[in-house]
């Protein structure tokens, strides 16, 4: 699915370039992994090939999807749960974990009209960054503009 030098899109981290493709005896039993190098923080996650989708790598969205993303952000059309903070939490967390960038949108969305109408718990406020940075990461490798500007695009969608 991936080759050297590729970019990839792990679930909750981010994006990462693949490093290189490596063997390894696991249990006695030869595997072969991505090495996936996160592009901000320089983690290298090791994940191997044969169950790379299933925990979710994938490619960077292309410059249509990344439009869409842009249209669930600007999306009002929402009703927020009025569940407590920490179920909210689990929730939002779910979503994040999945990987798919429409979720993270949908999750930043959230949490950004959320804190219009109240105070966000430490928890809340620290995964509406963690949404913001995963989205603009994505969104300026997708469509080749440089992070401060997309960053500024999603702050002028809430603003």
């Amino acid at each position: 699915m991936f080759t050297e030098g590729d970019m990839a899109v792990y679930p909750a981290h981010g994006v990462g370039v693949i490093k290189s493709i490596e063997t390894q005896q696991v249990a006695g039993v030869d595997q072969t992994f991505y090495v996936l190098e996160i592009i901000g923080n320089s983690m290298r996650i090791m994940i191997p090939t044969s169950g790379s989708e299933n925990v979710g790598l994938r490619s960077i969205v292309n410059k249509k999807e990344a439009s869409e993303v842009l249209n669930i952000l600007k999306d009002r059309g929402i009703e927020i749960d009025s569940q407590t903070w920490n179920r909210r939490y689990r929730e939002y967390m779910e979503k994040i974990k999945t990987g798919s960038i429409f979720e993270v949108a949908a999750v930043l969305r959230d949490l950004f009209l959320l804190s219009a109408d109240k105070d966000l718990s430490y928890g809340e406020r620290k995964m509406l960054d963690t949404a913001k940075g995963l989205l603009v990461k994505e969104l300026s490798i997708a469509q080749d503009v440089e992070e401060d500007k997309i960053s500024k695009k999603i702050e002028n969608i809430f603003s």
